[in-house]
């Protein structure tokens, strides 16, 4: 990997004005330092709908792969619905980045979230009348998917639209503390109504949590950004966009961590319903304590990046989070005990939840504003569009020697990554406070324009 320094600074250490200073905020609680980016009101409509339809969303995640399950009762089975669910995005999500960088995004997520509800209300229509079937539930998880192509960059840099770059890593750590709150409550309530009363009354819950966050997308006032103007095909973008993020070495090195991660490890989010079931002898309700516990982990991990000021150390701590991420998956896939794979998941969904949003925050800040969607769609296809293809490995592997020795070789490959990123950590920082430093500037230029036009 290419480097061209190898100083002991932080990418974060040249960077102190981007973010409030802790002497400019020392009489604000720790609390209220957690909680600032709710000091902007687009934020708050934003965090209120998005916490309602997660929690559906959780919901219908795992009663369709309870649903798969009891359907199919083949893991092999289980990675095909997740890759057929997943692998649009890494087909569209360049297309998606394009739209993210040129349209309207508080339109584009208004309309990706309707698309979704009329997928969820199809879906639950389906299995409350008992006529879905696992090659139905494919192709609406592809709809899904494809909708979700689109929607995952444009949602991404509407954060920036939301709150400024000032508090960009807070509202990135926020909305991953909401994604990971729900994820607690979502699979609770899921395995509770699963067990009950069947999968179908969790897609109509999630099909109706939609109207909140399209409410409070509806009552948003958001300047848009400025646009640039360009004659460039779309073909031309797009390869604009991968040619900066090969060409960025910290990025660049960035991504490839995530989707390491996201092909080989975790792929055990979709071997957990046959540890629920053939590991630990549970049912539904175990499925949900133990996608719950991940989220307990991983809420807390969002909230501990909440606290943070500033980006300083976090190059480190992607490559530490990726280390203890890996650890704890080793030690989860030889536990035969309920309670201490409880205890388990928590460190795995902490560590897990950091290295992403640190690795978020960090490729926002070093993004130039004309190439963000388009950035963020390369985010999207190494989280979301490299896990199909390690869920298709995963589901077949596990069909050979076994889920736990699945989830032990993904941990382990983990491990390696991250040794092998944190070896490149000190050649990359050089670039990385160049391209923070800019940014930071084209910002406060932006700025600037925009106040002399308004006047």
């Amino acid at each position: 990997m290419p480097g061209t320094d190898t100083t002991d600074k932080d990418p974060a250490t040249a960077v102190p004005t981007e973010l409030p200073l802790p002497e400019e905020i020392g009489h604000r609680s720790r609390l209220a330092i957690a909680f600032r980016a709710l000091d902007h009101r687009n934020f708050q409509y934003f965090f209120g709908g998005q916490l309602i339809s997660l929690i559906g969303t959780w919901m219908q995640t795992i009663g369709e792969a309870w649903l798969v399950y009891r359907l199919t009762h083949s893991g092999f089975l289980l990675g095909l619905v997740a890759f057929v669910g997943r692998f649009p995005i890494f087909l569209f999500a360049p297309l998606g980045g394009i739209v993210a960088d040129r349209f309207n995004r508080q339109r584009v997520v208004i309309l990706t979230q309707g698309l979704s509800m009329c997928l969820a209300s199809t879906l639950a229509t389906l299995t409350l009348t008992h006529r879905i079937t696992v090659w139905e539930l494919m192709l609406l998880a592809s709809l899904l998917g494809t909708v979700n192509a689109f929607d995952i960059p444009a949602r991404q840099t509407f954060l920036m639209d939301m709150v400024g770059r000032t508090d960009l890593m807070n509202a990135i750590a926020l909305n991953s503390s909401m994604f990971n709150g729900a994820r607690i409550l979502g699979p609770a309530v899921a395995g509770i109504l699963v067990a009950s009363i069947g999968e179908g009354w969790c897609f109509f819950s999630n099909a109706i949590s939609y109207i909140a966050v399209i409410i409070g997308l509806l009552l948003m006032k958001v300047d848009p950004p400025l646009r640039e103007e360009t004659t460039a095909s779309p073909i031309e973008r797009i390869i604009e966009g991968f040619q900066f993020v090969y060409r960025t070495t910290p990025i660049f090195a960035l991504l490839l961590l995530i989707g390491l991660v996201s092909l080989v490890a975790m792929p055990y989010t979709v071997l957990m319903p046959i540890f629920a079931d053939k590991i630990l002898h549970g049912n539904a309700r175990t499925l949900g304590a133990l996608m719950g516990a991940t989220g307990v982990g991983a809420f807390l991990g969002a909230f501990t990046l909440a606290l943070r000021i500033g980006l300083k150390g976090l190059s480190r701590l992607v490559a530490i989070s990726c280390s203890t991420f890996g650890v704890g998956l080793i030690f989860f896939s030889f536990s035969r005990s309920f309670y201490l794979s409880i205890v388990l998941l928590i460190p795995v969904g902490y560590s897990m939840m950091l290295q992403m949003a640190c690795s978020n925050t960090l490729i926002q800040s070093m993004a130039p504003d004309r190439l963000r969607g388009r950035i963020m769609s390369a985010y999207s296809m190494m989280v979301m569009g490299m896990a199909p293809l390690g869920a298709i490995y995963g589901g077949a592997l596990a069909q050979r020697i076994g889920a736990p020795w699945t989830v032990a070789i993904g941990g382990f490959v983990s491990l390696i990554g991250a040794a092998i990123f944190w070896h490149y950590v000190p050649r990359i920082r050089a670039e990385a406070r160049r391209l923070i430093e800019a940014q930071q500037h084209a910002s406060e230029t932006r700025q600037a324009i925009t106040a002399q036009r308004g006047m």
